[in-house]
């Protein structure tokens, strides 16, 4: 699920990693608003993946998502191996146990589900039932919508990163939301520049062909924002 956009964007702003941090997202979002007052051409806003878990606001981070960007802005989200691995629970329960034990007990509580007393008193067949009933089909939906990258030009944009050497055509979406080694160390050599997150980093980090922008915002309460825009690179 590729997505390919006019090379000529103009100001390409790029978050990753929101992770329930919705009060994170407010405040980035308010950033590259006040930023982008100065700059008269188009203006895009890439969010490349991971929602939901770990923080304590998924559900709110979906709505915002769901709601659209800010007046004067286009938007493209693209899906993280988070997104993805809730989105298989939801269409499949018997899997939840497996998902709880990978995350999910913070998303689930962002609907108002208490993962362990719903556990304790109504078994796993409750906490099932209360999944179906209580998360919105329209948040599934939407993140099952989602492309797994975004080419503009010689940019990609993807959430984790590709298999270094191979067409993009050849990639899965497997590989673009969940590749760490060997893309860290080599990067995608091809002729293309991946903006990605995935790889926690404590700040901004550059490597071959590639840069890293997942910063850890539950840990560090603090989202990283790049601008790319007439050929340079800024963190704002």
């Amino acid at each position: 699920r590729t997505w390919g956009a006019d090379s000529d964007s103009g100001a390409i702003y790029a978050v990753s990693d929101i992770h329930g941090c919705a009060d994170e997202l407010a405040e980035a979002q308010r950033r590259i608003v006040d930023d982008a007052r100065a700059y008269l051409g188009r203006k895009l806003l890439v969010f490349l993946g991971d929602y939901v878990d770990r923080g304590p606001a998924s559900s709110k981070v979906l709505d915002m998502l769901a709601a659209g960007p800010p007046v004067g802005f286009m938007q493209v989200a693209l899906s993280g191996n988070h997104d993805d691995e809730f989105a298989r629970m939801f269409r499949k329960p018997s899997i939840i146990g497996d998902w709880l034990d990978f995350a999910g007990t913070e998303t689930l509580a962002s609907y108002g589900i208490d993962v362990a007393h719903v556990i304790k008193t109504k078994g796993v067949r409750g906490l099932q039932g209360l999944v179906a009933e209580l998360v919105p089909e329209e948040h599934i939906a939407m993140i099952e919508m989602m492309p797994v990258s975004l080419q503009i030009g010689k940019l990609l944009f993807v959430h984790a990163g590709i298999k270094p050497g191979v067409d993009m055509s050849k990639q899965t979406d497997m590989d673009l939301m969940w590749i760490r080694e060997p893309f860290l160390s080599e990067g995608p050599r091809r002729p293309l520049f991946v903006i990605h997150g995935h790889t926690p980093v404590l700040q901004p980090t550059f490597g071959p062909q590639r840069v890293a922008i997942d910063t850890a915002a539950t840990a560090t309460g603090h989202l990283t924002v790049l601008k790319i825009a007439e050929a340079s690179f800024n963190f704002i």
